[in-house]
């Protein structure tokens, strides 16, 4: 800007963003323009950015997980905050996986060498394990500058991949796996989305087409609206304990074929928010299907530690298809998904995760490169735990006992968790629970009254989110409504984490039972 006399002049302007003409002085024209004068009736001119302008897809995204009922119970606690009183005291978020929020102690050895690396002049302290600094040291050896602070590759450290590759390898006995097909990722939710992308293409008929599992994680439908693919559902069998059906995979398949193109098929083992475990033979028939149609697999992997039913077991979609043989290991395309957020490590903002492409085209391979490159790297605090739980402490080291009695104690409680939330909702009328055999989460189904369906209607809201809203309410218990994630036509449910505290836990469900009991007392 240049000013002659009592004028300013503008000498560039960005077109769209700013709405300019001739002003003198506000002495000048005996008066004064406000900031929001200019903006608003001066420019005589609407925003550029509306709802009837912005991105269409975007419109369409809905995250269930922190949707409504989220918010609500955000308020609430502002409201009791300020002294308003309420028929309890503390509001219980049962509606996200967030294992540190709801009371797990971190692991010991994680944060210790998370520490020496955020500090290393902590390399120098004598209370500090030796295994924890020698792997701090490996970190910082691999890092610019040897530290944490630094930028790293795109794809993530070259050391962290490796020990990646390296866990891989002892998780799948002994399947090889090479770290330049393994990216690490802001949580595996950013690696999803990120091959999401690079697989949605096409227009009309042929606009790419996601199959998901009904119940599913919001995470699937919300990048499939948001980048404009088509979602096809799926559904598991409620009455099999949640068991993925393949006659169900090919029915959704051959009558989305009529309106899209599906080359996508998602899995989600042990299942979230159904809490299934899926078994070898199982897996085998969906890569037999993957392969027979042309379908890309991604498998979402984050609770592989998370399995507490007795004769269930996790089995990688990866060491399944390479037992599969040749005809099958050298054809099918997978992307296989975990995270630091899970299992026994609860390390949710920390954002660390990673995806291992097989058989991944080399042209696309390196398109994804420059997709990620966008992002320049993950956080590489996250990317430090990756490197940690892939490599911990081993017989003999000074942590070992410590750090597995840890890690036990985590999955031992979490398995007494599920059992209790199953046996306490076995126990009410009208409440229908399947075993909760994996991951964090039990999906009650519920029966709800007629007169309560009709009070939703009345209420504008779907007739699970009627309940859940008022189980809010009025005990203060956060759970999310299963419309959030699917379900079939006419049946009602809700999910819930089994993350709190045992005894927060027994508080919740008891509450949760109460206020059911009265809610069908009520409307029934």
């Amino acid at each position: 800007m240049r000013a002659v006399g009592k004028r300013t002049f503008i000498t560039h302007i960005t077109p769209l963003l700013l709405c300019c003409r001739s002003v003198g002085s506000s002495s000048e024209r005996g008066e004064s323009m406000s900031v929001d004068g200019l903006n608003g009736q001066a420019c005589g001119q609407q925003k550029v950015l509306t709802l009837d302008s912005m991105n269409p897809y975007a419109k369409k995204v809905e995250y269930a997980v922190r949707g409504p009922i989220v918010l609500r119970a955000m308020a609430i606690e502002k409201e009791l905050q300020e002294g308003i009183k309420k028929p309890f005291c503390e509001v219980i978020k049962a509606n996200i996986g967030d294992a540190h929020a709801m009371g797990q102690k971190p692991i010991t050895f994680i944060r210790q060498v998370l520490a020496l690396c955020t500090y290393p002049p902590l390399l120098c302290d004598p209370s500090m394990p030796e295994d924890a600094k020698s792997r701090a040291r490996k970190i910082l050896a691999a890092c610019a500058g040897h530290s944490i602070g630094a930028y790293t590759a795109s794809q993530g450290i070259e050391a962290i991949r490796q020990s990646v590759a390296n866990y891989i390898e002892k998780r799948d006995g002994g399947i090889s796996s090479n770290p330049d097909n393994i990216f690490l990722a802001t949580g595996a939710s950013d690696a999803i989305v990120t091959t999401l992308k690079l697989l949605v293409s096409g227009k009309g008929k042929g606009r790419t087409g996601v199959m998901i599992p009904i119940p599913q994680y919001p995470l699937y439908s919300a990048a499939i609206a948001d980048l404009g693919a088509v979602q096809v559902n799926y559904y598991l069998d409620e009455d099999n304990c949640w068991a993925l059906n393949i006659d169900e995979l090919r029915r959704a398949l051959y009558q989305a074929r009529q309106h899209c193109n599906p080359k996508v098929l998602c899995t989600i083992n042990p299942g979230n928010p159904t809490g299934q475990v899926q078994t070898r033979q199982v897996i085998k028939e969906v890569i037999q299907f993957a392969a027979e149609e042309r379908l890309f697999l991604l498998a979402d992997e984050v609770y592989q530690d998370n399995v507490y039913a007795d004769g269930c077991q996790f089995h990688s979609f990866k060491k399944v298809l390479f037992e599969m043989g040749a005809g099958y290991s050298d054809v099918v395309e997978l992307a296989s998904f975990h995270s630091v957020s899970k299992c026994y490590m609860g390390e949710c903002g920390f954002r660390g995760g990673y995806v291992e492409y097989v058989n991944l085209d080399p042209d696309v391979k390196a398109q994804l490169m420059k997709l990620v490159s966008v992002h320049l790297c993950p956080p590489v605090s996250g990317q430090t735990i990756l490197g940690v739980i892939t490599d911990p402490p081993q017989a003999g080291e000074p942590s070992y006992h410590s750090f597995l009695n840890e890690k036990t104690c985590v999955l031992r409680s979490l398995a007494e968790r599920a059992r209790l939330t199953e046996e306490v909702f076995r126990g009410v009328p009208g409440i229908r629970c399947n075993p909760v055999q994996g991951a964090m989460y039990s999906f009650p189904r519920i029966n709800i009254p007629p007169r309560a369906i009709d009070a939703a209607q009345a209420a504008g809201q779907a007739p699970d989110m009627f309940f859940c809203m008022k189980l809010l309410e009025e005990t203060g218990i956060c759970v999310v409504p299963g419309s959030g994630f699917g379900q079939a036509e006419g049946t009602y449910h809700f999910r819930m984490t089994i993350l709190p505290q045992t005894d927060k836990l027994m508080e919740l469900l008891t509450r949760v039972k109460d206020f059911y009991q009265s809610f069908t007392a009520q409307y029934g």
